[in-house]
């Protein structure tokens, strides 16, 4: 469920089903996870987000500046909660 409008650059919150990778075990026991997120918005496409959870806001060497960032990308069908938070 997304709820309401978000821009690129709010901070929201994503829950979303995950995959998971099972090995040697029982496979009747092996489902998605369900698992959190919070970030900026940095990317908002038909059929994916991309959240950012950490990025670099000083560069170094600072005449060599390049756009550095962690977070994840997540399938829109996969996500079950998304909102911003105020």
């Amino acid at each position: 469920m997304i709820q309401g409008e978000k821009r690129l650059g709010d901070i929201i919150y994503v829950r979303y089903k995950d995959h998971v990778l099972f090995r040697d075990m029982d496979s009747s026991t092996a489902n998605p996870f369900t698992r959190e997120c919070i970030g900026w918005l940095d990317f908002e496409g038909e059929d994916y987000v991309r959240i950012v959870w950490e990025r670099f806001s000083m560069p170094d060497p600072p005449n060599e500046a390049k756009p550095r960032a962690t977070g994840l990308v997540i399938l829109k069908k996969a996500i079950l909660e998304m909102r911003s938070i105020d």
